[in-house]
């Protein structure tokens, strides 16, 4: 079931989506050649408890961590360890929750660590643009198959590919509510889109094949073929003026 908010709540999600930007700015600060993904995750925890908030994703449903880290070939949920050295060239898909007065905010950008390669950075910047595309049809009247079918497009014009075992979803007072929302589909079809949804809309595209699997640890998901993912993430609420991004005037 859909749960519609009001504009109170609304104004909530935005202010919990506010630390979680606020939290990326602080990690993405840290992402440097020779920095854990641990070393993230403890960046990630301090900024959020400073906040008054929590981390959301940590015990979800047994995580184990603050932040999802996911480097170049993984795709999501990428398990935050010591042993783990960013070097120069990666890229690194930051994934964030948090929960603030009974609300849940989310959202994730795919960072550089210093200069990558061609290919990444236009993979980078197409999920960039297929989030922003998707966006833009998040109003009233729409339906879902246009958020997802205007990610679909951006992506495979790039000729990359849209990861199909992971969506996006609504979010509000649980982390995962109602509607789950593909990055892929036909525009014109699905859910009609009201005022009150909020979504969390995250393109999680391929640089080859759209196929990934799940590593031992049950959690990190890579690209079957090895190629590279990226990962990026608003929370979204649909208003009868249009979409709002929540927490986005937080970022630096």
């Amino acid at each position: 079931m859909i749960v519609l908010k009001t504009r109170d709540e609304i104004s909530r999600l935005d202010e919990c989506n506010r630390i979680v930007h606020e939290v990326l700015d602080e990690v993405g600060r840290a992402v440097r050649a020779g920095a854990t993904t641990l070393d993230l995750d403890e960046v990630a925890e301090r900024t959020v408890k400073s906040r008054g908030a929590k981390p959301a994703f940590k015990g979800y449903r047994g995580f184990p961590k603050s932040l999802c880290t996911s480097i170049n070939h993984e795709v999501v949920h990428g398990i935050p360890d010591r042993a783990r050295k960013l070097r120069p060239g990666d890229i690194v898909g930051v994934d964030f929750g948090a929960v603030y007065k009974g609300f849940y905010g989310d959202a994730a950008r795919t960072m550089r660590v210093g200069s990558v390669s061609s290919e990444a950075e236009r993979l980078i910047t197409t999920a960039e643009r297929a989030l922003m595309a998707a966006i833009a049809m998040a109003a009233p009247g729409n339906r879902l198959g246009d958020i997802s079918g205007a990610v679909q497009e951006v992506t495979e014009a790039e000729s990359f590919s849209v990861v199909r075992d992971f969506v996006g979803h609504g979010v509000g007072r649980e982390l995962h509510e109602d509607p789950q929302v593909p990055n892929y589909g036909v525009k014109g079809t699905g859910v009609r889109l009201k005022a009150g949804m909020v979504l969390a809309i995250e393109p999680m595209i391929n640089a080859g094949g759209w196929e990934v699997e799940v590593e031992d640890n049950g959690w990190t998901a890579v690209t079957r073929d090895g190629s590279l993912s990226a990962h990026v993430e608003y929370s979204v609420a649909i208003t009868e003026s249009g979409p709002m991004i929540l927490g986005k005037e937080a970022r630096s």
